[in-house]
């Protein structure tokens, strides 16, 4: 397997900057670039260089990680920022975003041909996992890339798998956030029968996170979504199950039901984040 060392990444967000920073702390040689130099605090913690355009870095590194809102910023920074016209031949673009698991396809069969090579390897934990380095990583593409890939993705992640071909990691992060968002409908229906009857609703969530009921969604309402969050939230979860349509459908299946209740959990997020911010005032 080839080592690799100097790791570019783009997308120091939330999420991407804590993720940008274990990179550091691995020891991989870190370099960054960032529409805004607010974002580059981020990074501060760890040894990193900053290059001033995309194609300085893409010209620098054997490996592009990008952590970006969608697609449409991948095309941006691999055409019009010359991401793909400076990098040399072999180097390794990831997007560790979520998107359409066909434009990934489309994106990976561009990178190809203009001789780099593309992972597809959206990540699930949030900024809460990026920070304590326990995000899941869903790779798809080349076998021998990905393991030349997998140490810089274990710097950030607890577990890391190989789906298959460019796609199948989009394809898997959308089934994974389908179940989450759908759970969500469940979680925000208990919660409001909860508060009915007059349980003590964080009481509640803290017993059952222990109890069989327990969830990634019903812990997200407990603690990371809040009131002010619920907004932002609910347009990506909108998004995701769209996206998550859109894919199952392409591939000859019917989200039917699941997308109703995906978009209904979507809906009800800022009503349920408000129950759990009242029960603990």
């Amino acid at each position: 397997m080839t080592s690799i060392k100097r790791i570019g990444f783009i997308g120091l967000g939330d999420q991407g900057g804590p993720m940008a920073e274990a990179i550091g702390e691995e020891g991989f040689e870190l370099h960054v670039w960032a529409r805004r130099p607010a974002s580059l605090s981020a990074v501060q913690a760890v040894p990193h260089t900053v290059h001033g355009s995309v194609a300085d870095l893409a010209r620098s590194v054997e490996l592009v990680a990008l952590c970006l809102r969608d697609d449409a910023d991948i095309w941006n920074l691999l055409i019009d920022q010359r991401l793909l016209a400076d990098v040399a031949p072999g180097t390794i673009i990831v997007n560790h975003g979520t998107g359409d698991p066909g434009e990934a396809e489309r994106i990976g069969a561009h990178v190809a041909a203009a001789g780099a090579v593309y992972l597809d390897a959206p990540v699930s934990g949030g900024s809460p996992g990026a920070r304590t380095r326990t995000l899941t990583t869903f790779a798809a593409g080349p076998a021998d890339a990905f393991e030349t890939a997998r140490p810089v993705f274990e710097a950030f992640s607890d577990t890391v798998r190989l789906m298959g071909p460019v796609g199948t990691g989009q394809l898997t992060k959308l089934f994974n956030n389908a179940l989450t968002i759908t759970n969500m409908k469940n979680a925000e229906d208990v919660l409001e029968l909860a508060e009915q009857v007059g349980l003590n609703v964080p009481a509640l969530i803290d017993i059952i996170d222990t109890s069989s009921g327990g969830s990634a969604a019903l812990r997200a309402l407990g603690r990371d979504i809040t009131p002010d969050l619920a907004d932002h939230v609910r347009h990506l979860m909108r998004k995701d199950m769209q996206h998550f349509a859109d894919a199952v459908r392409q591939h000859g299946g019917q989200p039917g039901e699941i997308l109703e209740r995906g978009l209904s959990g979507a809906s009800k997020l800022g009503q349920a984040a408000q129950l759990v911010a009242r029960s603990r005032a």
